[in-house]
């Protein structure tokens, strides 16, 4: 059976909406080029800034240009949206109202999966965007698998903010040297069982093997649970060991 087409609403930002499609791609089981996903692809890069406007309390306009992408991507028939942003998930209900085709929750299929695999009581930790933190919307998605969300310090937020406005939006410096310092400081001192890389600027930098075992990528999740809700095939799924949370959680 033919794929379901995809629809990507990107641009927030660019790198990281390049990044995703990569990812797609690679976790689609395929050997030739039909059995991969049809994706339409909306790299809005002009978008407001989603941190600002949670922090603000002033979403209508980035509202309101979602909601002209939704009538494109329903011009273009696609079946699903994938939104690779953690932030703009504040306002997924929204979102979702404006537009018949179903979006895909980046944030509780995160959450899931960590609770399927690990079961509840599990420490996780949380990188993002001031935004993401603020918005509560992975406090919310923990509360109802009974995780225990572990914000960063005052200090590593700083650092966390640092690395995806000044390091890779920016410079587009790949040098993963500080996020690998921020996620030991999180296992090592918070004392978390796991870390999640909810915004998709970091999870365009590489994860040294020192750290890989204890990271979850919010961004390889979505990727997934896009090919699975799109009809194709899982090339393979290793992110979450059956065997428990000791094991990797990364693809």
């Amino acid at each position: 059976m033919k794929p379901l087409s995809l629809g990507i609403l990107g641009g927030m930002g660019p790198q990281a909406t390049a990044l995703f499609m990569e990812r797609v791609i690679q976790r689609t089981k395929a050997k030739r080029d039909q059995d991969h996903l049809d994706m339409v692809v909306l790299n809005h890069a002009s978008l407001p800034d989603r941190t600002d406007a949670v922090r603000s309390g002033q979403g209508g306009a980035f509202l309101e240009e979602v909601r002209q992408d939704f009538k494109l991507l329903e011009l273009a028939d696609v079946a699903n949206i994938a939104i690779p942003c953690n932030t703009s998930h504040y306002y997924y209900e929204e979102m979702q109202r404006m537009t018949r085709i179903p979006i895909i929750h980046m944030v509780q299929e995160t959450i899931r999966r960590v609770y399927e695999r690990c079961g509840p009581g599990v420490r996780v930790g949380l990188l993002a965007t001031e935004g993401t933190v603020q918005s509560g919307v992975y406090a919310q998605a923990c509360e109802k698998y009974r995780l225990k969300l572990v914000l960063p310090t005052d200090l590593v937020q700083r650092k966390v903010s640092g690395i995806i406005y000044d390091q890779v939006k920016r410079d587009r410096d790949l040098n993963p040297q500080g996020l690998t310092e921020v996620i030991e400081v999180m296992i090592n001192t918070l004392q978390c069982d796991l870390v999640v890389l909810a915004c998709t600027e970091l999870s365009c930098l590489p994860i040294p093997p020192s750290v890989r075992a204890s990271v979850v990528d919010a961004m390889d999740v979505l990727a997934e649970q896009s090919v699975i809700v799109s009809g194709g095939t899982i090339a393979h799924s290793d992110h979450l060991n059956e065997e428990g949370c000791s094991k990797s959680f990364h693809f």
